[in-house]
């Protein structure tokens, strides 16, 4: 998953970041309201957490663009306003969920995740396809009854490719979704990650479930062909 950091002081959005990625998501910063709006017309994500204090743009004004340009992307608004009022009004502009500062940082991934499985394919905390099962909340993959040990990096895209199983997913999609904005376009690192995934999850197995689409991308299903 792919979200967007709105906060302006660096040493905040580093360490949120950085406890964000531990937990396999992918993380773009933006420091400003207008840098925000930017990236959130550039790029496809998951998830925007909001700060409400925003240098040239509030959180409050940037959200309410979000929505009225048209975007459904889930909101989580962050700020140290406390009162009733601060509350309703950034609920009014448009954010899905309202977290006081300081919080405790197992609120907010539980928050996260309560806003993302509110999307269209993310209703619950176990995703299974044939024998392989995933549990979002642990990050524990198993296969046949045996876990299987994943780096953040395998988890996130193997979770990518689970959650769109039946449809081919192409490289930009995986990009968009599972590596933030450093990613390098030009580089086989999607490449090195399925057969990486491919070696841990389908080598001990009859039925494969990661597949190739040539001059596509890659398919999550069992029984199908790896080359179609």
């Amino acid at each position: 998953m792919r979200i967007l950091l709105v906060e302006d002081e660096p040493e905040a959005a580093s360490a949120l970041a950085k406890g964000l990625r531990e937990n396999t998501l992918a993380v773009d910063i933006a420091i400003d309201g207008p840098d925000a709006l930017w990236r959130v017309e550039t790029n496809t994500y998951d998830l925007v957490i909001l700060d409400v204090r925003l240098p040239l743009l509030s959180g409050m004004q940037v959200c309410a663009e979000i929505r009225r340009r048209g975007m459904t992307v889930p909101v989580l608004m962050l700020t140290a306003l406390y009162s009733v009022a601060d509350r309703i009004e950034g609920l009014d502009c448009g954010a899905d969920d309202y977290l006081s500062k300081p919080f405790d940082f197992g609120e907010l991934m539980a928050r996260i995740r309560a806003l993302l499985r509110r999307g269209p394919s993310l209703h619950n905390s176990s995703l299974q396809i044939s024998d392989l099962i995933l549990d979002t909340r642990s990050r524990r993959v198993e296969r046949a009854g045996q876990e299987i040990e994943l780096t953040s990096r395998e988890y996130a895209l193997l979770e990518y490719l689970v959650r769109n199983a039946g449809q081919v997913v192409g490289r930009a999609e995986i990009s968009e979704h599972v590596w933030d904005e450093t990613y390098d376009p030009f580089s086989n690192l999607i490449e090195v990650y399925v057969q990486r995934l491919r070696r841990k999850v389908d080598k001990e197995h009859t039925i494969k479930l990661i597949h190739t689409r040539r001059g596509e991308g890659y398919l999550m299903a069992a029984g199908e062909d790896e080359f179609v």
